[in-house]
């Protein structure tokens, strides 16, 4: 497994993470029991994978007792991400009593006494302000040495500059994958100014497999979308098959594609078993050709850019 750094943290990761996301979320079919969970969390450190992306309200929690079950034995060896999401997911105002509270359930439930990041999940523009109650409360919670780093977990580009323009933030979380890459100049300028770039939902909510998603898999978004959108999609996965090669694996190269970007520190695919989580490893092997790189990125340029895809 390669390795890069993350900005100016400090921190060095492995350039695949592990979301967790799955191990513990009933909403993802049929979850994943305790015992298997934690193996597998072990399997992927042995396979050189120790950056670990999960979330406080994940499972309620569950999500992240799991991961520190299995990482107590190696903390000083792995670099954990959470992300604070909310209950209420139209409201993006984080209250910072709130933010303080569930960091320390959050270092209870991980059994640990740092995070090495705190990401708030897509916070509204008006909290993305160094001076904001919710930032300075990220300051003085890296000031107790109780995170390393901090930031926001964002969608789009728009948002990325008005974290570097009005944070001190020093890692930002993206939505990058082939079919969504607006996102790419402000990436550059994160890059070019130290951010950390961690890159979220790699292969696009299961869309960039190839495999059709299973009807119990589709977020209430996707249920509604026309079947002019769902025959654009499969149009658009056979291009990128004649791109890569009919017999290459989508999962592998949606993943290669976004680590051919230096710009990315890190890149975190979720996984549910072993043969799912050592494919996604095994994409930090430069398996795309500088021509399938420019042809992808030419693909979106060409069908996607002026006419995107819904989320």
């Amino acid at each position: 497994m390669k390795k890069r750094m993350l900005g100016k943290t400090g921190i060095e990761v492995s350039e695949v993470g592990f979301s967790v996301r799955q191990l513990s979320n009933d909403k993802e079919g049929k979850p994943v029991d305790e015992d298997e969970a934690i193996r597998l969390i072990h399997e992927a450190h042995m396979h050189g994978c120790f950056f670990f992306d999960t979330a406080i309200n994940y499972a309620e929690g569950k999500n992240e007792e799991r991961l520190g079950e299995a990482l107590k034995e190696m903390r000083e060896e792995v670099v954990i991400s959470s992300k604070l999401s909310l209950p209420d997911y139209d409201n993006k105002n984080f209250d910072p009593d709130d933010l303080l509270a569930s960091v320390e359930n959050s270092l209870k439930r991980l059994d640990t006494d740092y995070l090495d990041i705190l990401l708030l999940d897509k916070p509204s523009l008006s909290v993305l302000d160094q001076q904001s109650p919710q930032f300075q409360t990220l300051e003085k919670l890296k000031g107790q040495g109780k995170i390393r780093a901090y930031g926001a977990s964002v969608d789009s580009g728009t948002e990325i500059n008005h974290i570097l323009d009005n944070t001190d933030s020093q890692v930002v979380e993206v939505r990058f994958n082939i079919f969504h890459q607006e996102p790419l100049n402000e990436m550059s300028r994160a890059y070019n100014e130290d951010i950390g770039l961690i890159v979220k939902t790699p292969l696009d909510s299961g869309w960039l497999t190839g495999e059709e998603k299973p009807k119990d898999f589709l977020s209430d978004d996707e249920n509604s979308w026309s079947s002019e959108e769902r025959e654009r999609r499969s149009k658009l996965i056979e291009k990128v098959r004649n791109i890569i090669n009919e017999d290459a694996s989508m999962t592998q190269a949606a993943i290669g594609y976004i680590l051919a970007y230096k710009e990315v520190a890190t890149v975190v695919p979720t996984a549910r078993t072993s043969e799912e989580l050592l494919h996604n490893l095994e994409a930090s092997q430069d398996l795309l050709t500088p021509e399938m790189i420019q042809d992808l990125r030419g693909l979106w340029i060409e069908e996607i850019k002026d006419h995107p895809l819904n989320r």
